[in-house]
């Protein structure tokens, strides 16, 4: 994501306060990560990623993601600067928390402790055996690691991603980081669908009859439901009962923010979870082990 995008959502983000008043708490606390993401981000405008065009080549082939962790440029010193000033973003959010934020920050700002959190999400671990080791809350433990990489991923992937050829990748992860797509578009020249990344934000191109979550292609598991206006739409697979919000941009109003699109539409998180269903974001450890990504 590009500062001047996150500028952007930025002052959206504004807007809309001043238009509809207070927002909800987790748009507030995304909005304050925002910031410091930002300000982090804004200090990687030039990495020197060391993979010669033989490595990308054959790895995008073998349908490996570019980034794996050791190739993962992460500058100590930045990363725990933004550690703490997250912990304390969180820890003003959430007060009911604030003692169990506060030890995650006291246990993260261990080097090797940060190191191997960081690695076992980023390969898609899990981390409840590490949360329990430490007796911290496993999903707190997460959002805090994710909102900690992601400036450093998304700065990766605007390096990386013009070195992938869109139209042979078409997997259901994300050709830079391996993540898994939180969100899609339809774009406005022929309507072809595109994956966002829930991690990096990299954007790839996706075949519209299959599912993004599970590969299933049997029409009949397969549905989608959009609001009145037709701009957004719900997919929704019977099979692996996951579900991934997009947005028509051949409906859409000029500069869609892709990435605070995925934020505004919380609404059909709530209707898609109460109908029993999961993010396509949540990826199963065993799915990855299939997908040869862990």
């Amino acid at each position: 994501m590009s500062s001047e995008t996150e500028v952007k959502m930025l002052q959206k983000l504004d807007e809309l306060e001043q238009r509809d008043g207070k927002l909800p708490g987790f748009i507030q606390l995304y909005r304050q990560l925002l910031r410091l993401q930002s300000e982090v981000g804004s200090q990687l405008t030039t990495l020197e990623l060391n993979l010669g065009e033989d490595v990308v080549s054959d790895r995008l082939s073998q349908g490996v993601p570019l980034l794996s962790f050791e190739d993962l440029l992460l500058d100590g010193a930045q990363v725990q600067a933004l550690l703490q000033e997250i912990i304390r973003s969180v820890a003003k959010d959430t007060p009911d928390a604030s003692k169990e934020v506060e030890s995650l920050g006291n246990i993260l700002s261990d080097k090797a402790a940060l190191e191997e959190v960081v690695r076992a999400w980023y390969e898609g671990s899990s981390l409840i055996s590490i949360a329990t080791r430490h007796s911290v809350d496993g999903e707190l433990l997460s959002l805090v690691v994710a909102a900690v990489v992601k400036p450093f991923l998304s700065a990766h992937s605007e390096v990386l991603l013009p070195k992938v050829n869109q139209e042979s990748w078409r997997r259901r992860y994300c050709p830079i980081c391996g993540g898994r797509p939180d969100f899609a578009y339809l774009d406005e020249e022929r309507g072809a669908r595109w994956l966002l990344c829930s991690r990096c934000d990299a954007e790839w191109l996706f075949q519209r009859l299959e599912c993004p979550c599970c590969g299933c292609q049997d029409q009949n598991a397969l549905a989608y439901f959009t609001d009145d206006e037709g701009l957004y739409r719900l997919y929704v697979c019977a099979q692996c009962k996951r579900y991934l919000k997009a947005i028509d941009l051949r409906q859409a109003k000029p500069e869609v923010l892709l990435p605070l699109e995925r934020l505004l539409t919380f609404e059909f998180d709530i209707q898609a979870q109460e109908e029993g269903y999961r993010s396509c974001a949540e990826a199963d450890i065993d799915e990855r082990k299939e997908e040869g990504l862990s």
